[in-house]
């Protein structure tokens, strides 16, 4: 059975535990995870403007492991079709272009009014929020969840959060349903 294609906004990798959560899960092989390197252009500039203490060559670091760790994630040769489209924000056409170039099923983002189910749902496309998107794979697959979150809390020794401070963590980056599922298996954590 082919796996479904989710595209990733850049919305959702700018919170570095929700861009964590997502990868683990994406090198699960339950979906295939793309983006585009404008998006990577997005998420970069939108947390350098907030957080100068973070230099740049360190998230050039984080975008190099991103596509390392997920084989066949960029989607290219999506530009031409990128004029075409009509969105609410013209500046939202080209993660679009890139879900239509990829067939993408799902377009995973925080900001789901800028893709209306009218425009991305004629090219087979859902919008999904990431809480809507993890809570509905936690449902189907709760241990490559379960196991995602286990290997969150493990690499984070600096400092380390117990399960308690990670389900917290995650509700603050807008995930209150998929910390609902997980706090059912908290000792799987």
């Amino acid at each position: 059975m082919a796996r479904p294609i989710v595209l990733f906004d850049a919305c959702v990798f700018y919170p570095a535990r929700l861009r964590d959560l997502l990868l683990r899960i994406a090198k699960s092989d339950l979906f295939r995870a793309r983006w585009t390197d404008r998006i990577h252009d997005e998420w970069i500039d939108a947390l350098l403007a907030r957080r100068p203490d973070i230099s740049r060559e360190r998230l050039q670091r984080t975008r190099a492991l991103m596509d390392a760790a997920v084989p066949d994630c960029l989607v290219t040769d999506y530009e031409r079709l990128i004029e075409d489209l009509l969105l609410p924000d013209p500046r939202d056409r080209h993660v679009l272009a890139a879900a239509i170039c990829c067939q993408a099923s799902v377009i995973v983002t925080m900001n789901a009014r800028d893709f209306p189910a009218s425009r991305v749902g004629q090219y087979g496309i859902s919008v999904q929020h990431p809480d809507e998107f993890l809570a509905s794979l936690f449902e189907l697959h709760p241990a490559a969840i379960c196991e995602a979150v286990r290997g969150m809390r493990a690499n984070l020794t600096h400092p380390s959060r117990s399960v308690s401070e990670l389900l917290d963590d995650l509700r603050q980056v807008g995930l209150a349903a998929t910390v609902r599922e997980l706090e059912s298996m908290q000792s799987l954590l």
